[in-house]
Order: C-alpha cells, then sequence, then structure tokens
C-alpha cells in the first residue's frame, strides 16, 4: 500500500496522525526539513512542487519535474537522508500557469505536465482545474472542473503505466486562492459548507467512474477544502475548530479520504493539531518556511551590522531590497503601497513575495559573503542570541552549530516543529 494511503487509513481508523507537504523550491528549505526529519525520526517526508515552480517550461524556478526530483534526491544524499523516505507531489496541477490560452491549449499544456510529473517520480498529485482560462465562463461551473480533471487523471494513469513503479495517489478539489496565497482581503472567509465538500467528491466519484478510472478513485486520498485558515499580506486567519465541525464529519461518511489543508502558514501550533484532528490531516506550509528563512538571513545581517568591520559587509539586505526595485515583476501586482509600507511590504509581507528573489545572482553572492564573514569572525553567543534566539536554543540543545547555515537552518526548524508536533499522533477517542 502506498505509504500516504497507509497514513490515511491508520487515520481513519482513529489515531489523529497528518503529514506535513512542504511546498518549497529554496534549497536550505529543503535541507532544514531533511535535517529535521531525522533529528525526529521521521518515516515519511513530503515534498510538493507547484504547477507554478517546476512545469514542462521550467517555471519560475527554472525546473521541469525531473530536474526537481534530481534536486531534492541530491540535497538528500548530501544529507545522508534514505531517499526511499520521500514522497514527491504535484500541488495545483491543472492549467494555472496558462490561463491566458483558450481552455484547449491549457489543457494540452497541463496534461503534459502532468505526465512529466509522474513520468519523473511524482506520487502524490493534485489535479486542480477550477480556475477559468481564457473565454471560460468565472466561476469555472464545478462539471467542466471535474471533466477536466478526469481528463489529467486519465493522462498521469497512461504516464504511470508507461513509466512503471509506485502507482500514483490523487488529491481533487480546490478552496483556496490560487498557488501563492491571497491577493486581497481575508475578511469574511467562509468555511466550505458540508454540503459543497460532498457534492464535489461525490461528483467526482461518479466522473472517474464513468470514464473507467474507478481503480484510480481508490487511491484518491483527500479533498482539498477551506476549513476556515488563510493568511494575506498582513493578517492570518486563525483556525477556530467550532465552525469547522459540520466540515470536519463530513469527510467520516466518505470512506478512504481525509482533507487537505492549504494555506496553513502562520498557524499556532495549537491550531495545527486541531487541524489533524478535524481530519485535515494534510498540512501544506510554503511560504511560512521562506518567511522563516528571510527572518533568519536578516537575523544574520542585523549581526554581521553590529559585528564585521563595515568594508567587510555582505549588506544582504540591502543589496535584495535593491534588486527587487530593479526587477519588480515577482510582487509589483500584489503590494500597492509607496514609500515605508512599500519596504514593509517587500520584507515582512506574510505572502513572502520575496521567496522569488533568492536565486538572484547578485542576492545569492550576498549571501554567500554573509555566510562566509560569519565563519571568519564568529559572533558571540549573546549576539546570535539577540536576533536569532530560536537558533541559539536549538545550538544549547546540541541539534545546530553557530555555523551560519545551521543557524538559519534551526531557525526554519522551530517551525517544523510545531507541524511535526501536530502530525504526531493523539489518539482521537
Amino acid at each position: 500500500m502506498h505509504v500516504l494511503l497507509d497514513l490515511v487509513a491508520r487515520h481513519r481508523q482513529g489515531h489523529a496522525i497528518g503529514v506535513t507537504s512542504i511546498c518549497s523550491a529554496h534549497p536550505l528549505v529543503i535541507e532544514a526539513s531533511l535535517r529535521h526529519a531525522q533529528r525526529t525520526g521521521q518515516d515519511l517526508l513530503l515534498f510538493e512542487a507547484t504547477c507554478n515552480q517546476v512545469n514542462q517550461d521550467g517555471g519560475y524556478t527554472g525546473m521541469r519535474p525531473a530536474d526537481f526530483v534530481r534536486f531534492v534526491h541530491d540535497i538528500a544524499e548530501r544529507v545522508g537522508f534514505d531517499a526511499g523516505r520521500i514522497v514527491l507531489g504535484g500541488d495545483h496541477l491543472g492549467p494555472n500557469p496558462w490561463t491566458s490560452l483558450d481552455a484547449a491549449a491549457a489543457m494540452d499544456k497541463a496534461e503534459v505536465m502532468v505526465g512529466e510529473y509522474v513520468a519523473a517520480g511524482f506520487r502524490k498529485i493534485h489535479l486542480d482545474c477550477s480556475m477559468a482560462c481564457s473565454g471560460d465562463p468565472e466561476p469555472l461551473p464545478e462539471a467542466e472542473i471535474v471533466r477536466r480533471a478526469v481528463r489529467l487523471c486519465r493522462g498521469a494513469e497512461a504516464a504511470w503505466q508507461q513509466a512503471g513503479g509506485e502507482a500514483p495517489v490523487y488529491v481533487i478539489g480546490t478552496e483556496v486562492p490560487v498557488p501563492g496565497g491571497a491577493t486581497e482581503s481575508i475578511e469574511g472567509l467562509a468555511v466550505t459548507t458540508a454540503d459543497a465538500a460532498l457534492a464535489t467528491i461525490q461528483a467526482h466519484r461518479v466522473a472517474f467512474e464513468a470514464a473507467g478510472l474507478g481503480e484510480a478513485w481508490l487511491r484518491v486520498l483527500a479533498s482539498v477544502v477551506q476549513p476556515g485558515v488563510e493568511f494575506d499580506h498582513h493578517d492570518v486567519i486563525d483556525y477556530d475548530s467550532s465552525k469547522a465541525q459540520a466540515l470536519s464529519q463530513s469527510v467520516t461518511t466518505v470512506p478512504g479520504l481525509v482533507f487537505e489543508a492549504h494555506s496553513t502558514d502562520y498557524q499556532t501550533r495549537d491550531a495545527l493539531a486541531a487541524l489533524v484532528r478535524d481530519h485535515f490531516a494534510i498540512l501544506k506550509v510554503g511560504p511560512g518556511l521562506t518567511f522563516a528563512l528571510r527572518e533568519a538571513l536578516w537575523g544574520l545581517d542585523a549581526i554581521e551590522r553590529e559585528w564585521i568591520a563595515d568594508d567587510q559587509r555582505a549588506r544582504l539586505r540591502e543589496v535584495t531590497l535593491r534588486r527587487m526595485q530593479d526587477a519588480p515583476g515577482y510582487w509589483q501586482r500584489y503590494y500597492h503601497g509607496e514609500g515605508r509600507a512599500l519596504s514593509t511590504d517587500l520584507q515582512y509581507s506574510l505572502s513572502d513575495r520575496i521567496r522569488y528573489y533568492w536565486p538572484d545572482p547578485q542576492i545569492e553572492a550576498a549571501r554567500v559573503q554573509l555566510f562566509d564573514n560569519l565563519r571568519a569572525d564568529p559572533p558571540p553567543m549573546p549576539l546570535i542570541g539577540q536576533y536569532l534566539p530560536h537558533a541559539l536554543n536549538a545550538v544549547r540543545n546540541g541539534t545546530a552549530t553557530f555555523d551560519p547555515q545551521s543557524l538559519a537552518m534551526a531557525h526554519i526548524s522551530a517551525v517544523l516543529d510545531d507541524y511535526h508536533h501536530a502530525c504526531t499522533n493523539h489518539d482521537l477517542t
């Protein structure tokens, strides 16, 4: 049995276990996640790439699916983590990167993408055709969403039959913003109704079986819904279990399924645990981890400012902000302030558009110089504690070192600790 299907089965047997879905393509986030899994003894580590990050055209990372697999496995080999414990997933796989095209052209591209994901070894496939393409009505009727999802499932199954190996498992549905987080105010966010959630599942089941995909339907393990969690640039809506009970209990009437919760970034430890207890057993996190990375890098930049001679400083923060202003393509549609307000959003927005800029050669060169400076002249412990207290605590507990890369990963791991706690078994009875 697929390890994720086994996890879902155990959850349905009354164990409040879940899995963290790590959606990031940053090497330090990947390495931090691998080392965290080693330290905590996790049998399963789930990494996912979105359709915008990774596709046959390269996505914004420049990687095709096979490239992402090599990228993750190379880091795992360097860390000494068994690649057999890694599951790779594709998130929001559908026409989203090509919605400027008409539906026929966009779906042709989406089908090629899904095939490449499966051929490369991705085995958790989120079929998401909810977005309107050029000429489509908005919102897209659910019947059409389902029809397109069935087409992509058929393509995924064909790719698997040709590639061999373990059969893919599927996630259906979407009740979330497009990949990357909310772009408008999150006031008035509504929890998915139980009736709507069950109708979506039923519509997909009927369509899969009518298309001869009944065996594939048995490998559908989750449906994406909105449990009432979201974030925008400045605010977070925290999970309120009392408002999601009807939705939570509805999935118990569907054999073999749990819910998948997106945009769980920035939720508290207790809220994450409550989500898993309420059958939202797959917790997506992405910007929350690169936000933690940015916090760590800004902390190291502040340490450098106090400790390293002015003429030797890398000035990572200054370089990054200058490059973001010089090349605004990744943020100008989302941030509309000026002056101090814009500077705040560029650095501290919870949507974390800054994550798109870390591969920039000038920014990466500044990061390397920053790390080199702090390795050549290590700062004293109290200065680290001033700016990176979580990382210092990890050093003193023996799970990190004073190396700047280790400090940055320890800060990321503090976020992963909350997810690991939430996904660790607590009896539902």
